[in-house]
């Protein structure tokens, strides 16, 4: 089966070097564009299946690339990336053209869903047997939440209830950033001082857990809440 083929324009190096490794490493093929100037050319020679257009770009921004796109190819799925939060942003993202929006910070898991959410309404997303509880890679660790087990070569950690329903949201927030509090109401039901003590206690664990990895971290993002970097 062919893989399923990006076009992503975005300036911001940093993050595009991110986002198109992650997505080639779940298997995707991906074209990063910087200059809005560049993206019509890309679509026209690459012939993706799906565009992902940041809002922000030099010289052409993405709400105009994404009518451009869509004058060529009415059917192509696009989503637009956007640090803005601003209401008249998103109906603006849709008159542009676009079939979804996603706000920086992203996770992404949460983008990966909504590639193959808009493929499947198009009827081009591969076949798949996915289970949301089926085993995830994290960098050299598969962890199984069904089991609760967090495996590495041989090596096999048990996890507790706890331990594991809070790695399963770092593993669905991998390279994304999660707000302290929201961990804290999904996990413990409230962000009380005595919550939030144990939550640090548990994200020790995790980071003792994962060190065999260097390239997996959970960094603390001070006022915010982590960071989970992953490759």
């Amino acid at each position: 089966m062919s893989k399923i083929k990006i076009l992503y324009v975005e300036d911001e190096m940093f993050l595009g070097k991110i986002v198109k490794e992650s997505l080639e490493s779940r298997d995707f093929e991906v074209k990063m564009i910087t200059d809005g100037n560049n993206a019509v050319p890309a679509f026209h020679s690459f012939e993706p299946d799906i565009c992902i257009l940041d809002v922000m770009l030099p010289h052409k921004d993405g709400f105009t690339i994404g009518r451009e796109i869509k004058e060529l190819q009415p059917d192509i799925p696009i989503i637009f990336l956007t640090a803005k939060n601003q209401t008249e942003d998103v109906l603006k993202g849709f008159k542009s053209g676009g079939n979804d929006y996603i706000r920086k910070p992203f996770s992404m898991e949460e983008l990966i869903i909504r590639i193959h959410n808009l493929l499947s309404m198009r009827g081009n997303a591969p076949q798949t047997n996915h289970d949301a509880n089926a085993p995830i890679p994290i960098g050299e660790y598969l962890f199984d939440p069904r089991k609760y087990e967090l495996i590495l070569g041989d090596n096999v950690r048990k996890l507790s209830h706890r331990e594991a329903e809070l790695l399963l949201i770092f593993a669905h927030h991998q390279n994304g950033t999660i707000e302290r509090k929201k961990i804290l109401k999904d996990v413990w039901g409230d962000d009380s001082f005595f919550n939030s003590r144990n939550l640090d206690v548990y994200i020790k664990k995790l980071r003792d857990y994962l060190a065999e990895d260097e390239q997996v971290q959970i960094i603390t993002l001070k006022g915010i809440g982590y960071q989970f970097a992953v490759g």
